[in-house]
């Protein structure tokens, strides 16, 4: 089974036409569907035919439990959710290339106390976007899940999450804390990759780093493997791409890295053209 801790979030997505005009009118398309990413990555790895389990807090609202449909629908475990509060939201803006810009209000996403262990029972992997080990009280509970699954032999994945999250915390304290957190597979995209300086395995993991159309790049002791990613034409959307990718990734069974890739790949791909 793989779990992941983290948000589940109402994400109202922007597609724009062109360049926002600002202080005037920009035509658009809107929509909502729904995001948070530990919640995209166990929703994908679900529609890949895998047990899965989300761990977090939603809201009391309705749209909280909107959300929580959803996931049930994909054949995602809800029995450790926890209900309160205001449910989050994400505005995500999305440019005439695809690329996302989010702005976000996590509301009681960050509020997650109090875990317990049976919440690990039967997961065999535990993710963990780096969104979660930010804010408290939910960081201090995926700090304590972390140390739970290395206690049970669990395999630990850290997704680094957000450029603007390495500007936030600096990039010297955010590789302090994998050090501590010793995760097995760590993942990252091109530009937090160049934020961070990798150039090898970060504290010791599998590090996975993701660019784009371009070749998926793989650090594992003292190996460096270079997978090449298939063309995808027409991409108008990569919102969640990255964690359907960690869901093919991780779902992939105990295989070679290029396997794996491929696996995360596919999974985007599918993603991807099924919007």
């Amino acid at each position: 089974m793989l779990a992941a801790v983290g948000d589940l979030v109402d994400d109202i997505v922007v597609h724009l036409s062109g360049p926002v005009n600002e202080a005037s009118d920009t035509d658009s398309k809107i929509v909502r569907r729904r995001g948070g990413s530990a919640a995209n990555v166990v929703e994908m790895a679900a529609v890949l035919g895998h047990p899965t389990r989300f761990l977090g807090q939603v809201g009391s609202d309705t749209i909280g439990s909107v959300l929580l449909d959803e996931l049930a629908s994909a054949g995602v475990d809800l029995e450790c959710v926890r209900r309160q509060g205001r449910s989050g939201t994400i505005i995500v803006l999305v440019d005439q290339h695809g690329e996302r810009t989010m702005l976000t209000d996590r509301a009681t996403c960050t509020q997650l106390a109090e875990p317990e262990r049976a919440w690990l029972d039967g997961v065999s992997t535990l993710h963990v976007p780096f969104y979660s080990l930010t804010d408290h009280p939910l960081a201090d509970t995926a700090t304590i899940l972390i140390g739970w699954a290395h206690e049970l032999d669990i395999r630990v994945s850290i997704d680094v999450s957000s450029v603007a999250l390495i500007e936030e915390i600096g990039a010297s304290h955010l590789i302090e804390t994998l050090e501590i957190l010793r995760p097995s597979v760590v993942f990252a995209n091109s530009d937090e990759a160049t934020a961070l300086g990798i150039a090898g395995p970060i504290a010791g993991a599998v590090t996975v780093v993701k660019n784009g159309r371009d070749p998926v790049v793989v650090y594992a002791d003292s190996q460096r493997i270079t997978v090449p990613v298939a063309s995808i034409d027409d991409v108008t959307d990569t919102t969640g791409a990255g964690d359907a990718f960690a869901a093919g990734y991780l779902t992939a069974g105990l295989i070679s890295a290029e396997s794996a890739v491929v696996a995360g790949c596919q999974a985007a791909a599918q993603l991807i053209t099924s919007r």
